[in-house]
């Protein structure tokens, strides 16, 4: 097995940094290691490749100016180091990126913004829009506001869950390690450097092992995160942070860190879980334009391909589309409720606007939210 040749045809790319990279030894923001990390992002952009980053470090951060030496562990001592700072984090960001002519957008999710199928399409065209208009999006949990009971835990979590929203080919996590050992390397000193496998090798969990003082997220979670993210086909190197432009040798192919294969493409994967989803809150009625188009081409659905609508269904549900015999051709998850997409239906999509009072998605169901010949 050898798909290092494969990750330097990577168009979509989300990179994931932790405290311990871009935190001083807890002494506040690293500004050299930021630096660095922004040239070696810049120059990936500049490639093509598109990026999002996720970073922690606003929790340290905070914890540094507010003068604090160990990490709380109340909720809402967590959440005001987190909002003082996120201030300086971004600050940072924005300030290095705009030496190479370089945008960002912060952008703070929260569970509900990935779980709830309505969110998760806002979500989702948010960050494909910044991504199209060559926009680096700059990801964080909302601490300020989350509760224990719906937080994703740590930023590997989210970074994989963000790689899952994107449908990234790539998602690299920076850490203070060189990648996934087969035992502890603080401990073990013949501890061997994991350079490829497969993110579902059960055997993986038991070679993880702790976080560390400033972080919540140790190798266990870095594993989780890669299982995660190859649910939609997305691979995972895991890679030490301060390694001399680990970055670009990464895209390059070259065998840095650890990488964990997914065993499907992402594309594959997504319509894979999208037929998952057995139950559908509507029915929509093709003609035979539509089924034509949709079978022969792949492309999205259109609303002036649908005939009528059943049922009663909200933005992100997933809906059932027939034929003119009612067999069903696709299945996907519906840009508009049922009252605005009854209002639609049969037109145009240039008079969405004019219809709807706002323009909002052209496609009733995007093709990469749509598997047909279920």
């Amino acid at each position: 097995m050898n798909s290092r040749n494969t990750i330097n045809q990577a168009k979509r790319v989300v990179v994931k940094v932790g405290s311990a990279i871009l935190t001083d030894n807890g002494r506040g923001l690293d500004k050299n290691a930021i630096s660095s990390l922004v040239v070696q992002m810049a120059a990936i952009r500049h490639s093509g490749v598109e990026l999002v980053l996720v970073s922690s470090g606003a929790v340290a951060a905070g914890m540094t100016r507010l003068g604090w030496t160990e990490r709380p562990r109340a909720l809402h001592d967590l959440q005001a180091a987190a909002a003082v700072g996120q201030m300086g984090l971004i600050q940072s960001y924005e300030s290095e990126f705009q030496h190479f002519g370089l945008h960002t957008a912060q952008v703070l999710l929260g569970h509900d913004d990935i779980s709830a199928r309505d969110r998760y399409l806002n979500a989702r065209s948010t960050l494909t829009t910044l991504l199209g208009l060559g926009v680096i999006p700059v990801v964080n949990e909302n601490d300020t506001v989350v509760t224990e009971e719906i937080r994703f835990g740590d930023n590997d979590t989210l970074a994989a869950l963000v790689a899952n929203l994107v449908d990234a080919d790539l998602l690299v996590i920076l850490t203070d390690q060189d990648g996934l050992f087969d035992s502890d390397p603080r401990t073990n000193t013949q501890a061997r450097l994991l350079t490829e496998t497969k993110a579902n090798d059960e055997s993986l969990m038991g070679m993880a092992g702790d976080g560390g003082r400033l972080g919540r997220g140790g190798m266990i979670t870095k594993v989780k995160a890669a299982q995660l993210a190859a649910r939609s086909g997305t691979h995972t190197v895991i890679a030490g942070g301060n390694v001399t432009d680990v970055l670009p040798r990464i895209l390059s192919g070259e065998s840095v860190g650890s990488l964990l294969v997914a065993d499907q493409q992402p594309l594959a994967a997504r319509k894979q879980w999208l037929a998952g989803l057995m139950k559908t809150n509507g029915v929509v009625h093709l003609d035979d334009g539509a089924v034509k188009v949709l079978k022969g081409s792949g492309r999205s659905l259109l609303p002036v391909g649908v005939k009528a609508l059943t049922g009663s269904f909200a933005r992100g549900d997933v809906v059932s589309c027939v034929d003119s015999s009612g067999v069903e051709v696709a299945r996907g998850m519906i840009n508009y409720n049922s009252d605005e997409a009854l209002k639609i239906i049969g037109i145009s999509s240039d008079q969405i606007e004019q219809i709807l009072g706002y323009q909002g998605d052209k496609e009733l169901i995007h093709r990469d939210n749509l598997i047909v010949e279920i």
